[in-house]
């Protein structure tokens, strides 16, 4: 085994990209796994669903398989069993044909096994699969992994375009954002460090906010309005152009924080303070 060699799939994701360009700049070498081409670190492997009969031979040897493949929202072409679960599965399969020991596995803030919302109940069955399958495993559920170009932002800031940004009902519910460079140094330590083993981890920032603030901490002076959720709801039906799939919604309005003081234990990161994370990813 190869104690430097990382497979990550999803690479050419927000997260995928920025871990593996935060790993390979502390001496990882990052074999990236995506469906088609375009910005991603290290050697490249196109795949479609993770069961090419080479791909195992390709990447033995690596020390941890990074699953970052996931859709928070679904379509007629991409649902969540056969994007969140059956992938997963995939993931599993092709470590044991490759004899990688470790996955390590996004899963999201909010998932556990009374979660009745679609995203949710895939990520949980995701969970299991992983849990049950006789790997070593760090599994994370974060909160909005932010910094620029992040998903979240580039919503904003296509609002920001048009001279308002949009607020889904209240904006009283709570966020606990994590810079991503945060999140890579965490999913770092969680490698080799024998305290991550075979545990469900929040990977969450320091600090709770309100979207409220969040939103007007992020597009400073841009003008904000908001929006009946009953409404939102309804165009998120209709429309695939709206700014926020059903799930986000129920994601958003969930109002889910998380323990960061756990994750501050186990990692040992010095995580960094919520107006620095803002200064990286502002939009105006």
């Amino acid at each position: 085994m190869n104690r430097n060699k990382v497979v990550v799939s999803g690479a050419n994701g927000f997260v995928g990209r920025n871990v593996s360009s935060f790993l390979a700049a502390n001496g990882f070498e990052i074999i990236s796994l995506v469906r088609k081409k375009g910005a991603s670190v290290g050697s490249t492997i196109i795949t479609s669903d993770l069961t090419e009969k080479d791909l195992a031979g390709k990447i033995k040897g690596s020390a941890a398989f990074m699953h970052f493949v996931g859709t928070g929202r679904q379509t007629t072409e991409s649902d969540y069993e056969t994007v969140n679960v059956n992938l997963t599965k995939n993931a599993i399969l092709l470590c044991k044909r490759s004899k990688i020991q470790k996955i390590i596995y996004l899963s999201g803030l909010g998932v556990d096994k009374k979660s009745t919302l679609g995203y949710f109940v895939s990520k949980f069955k995701a969970e299991q699969e992983v849990t049950k399958s006789g790997l070593d495993y760090t599994i994370f559920r974060p909160s909005y992994i932010v910094g620029r170009g992040d998903p979240l932002s580039n919503i904003l800031s296509s609002q920001v375009s048009r001279g308002s940004v949009i607020i889904p009902g209240s904006g009283r519910y709570r966020l606990q954002p994590i810079y991503v460079y945060d999140a890579a140094q965490v999913i770092m330590r969680a490698i080799h460090g024998k305290q991550f083993s075979k545990k469900i981890i929040d990977l969450v920032g320091p600090q709770t906010v309100t979207y409220n603030k969040f939103v007007c901490d992020l597009v400073g002076n841009t003008k904000t309005r908001h929006v009946d959720f009953e409404k939102m709801y309804h165009d998120s039906l209709r429309s695939p152009d709206s700014p926020f799939g059903v799930d986000d919604l129920g994601i958003l309005v969930g109002d889910y924080t998380g323990d960061h003081k756990r994750l501050e234990r186990i990692s040992k990161v010095s995580f960094t303070r919520y107006t620095e994370m803002l200064e990286a990813c502002r939009l105006s």
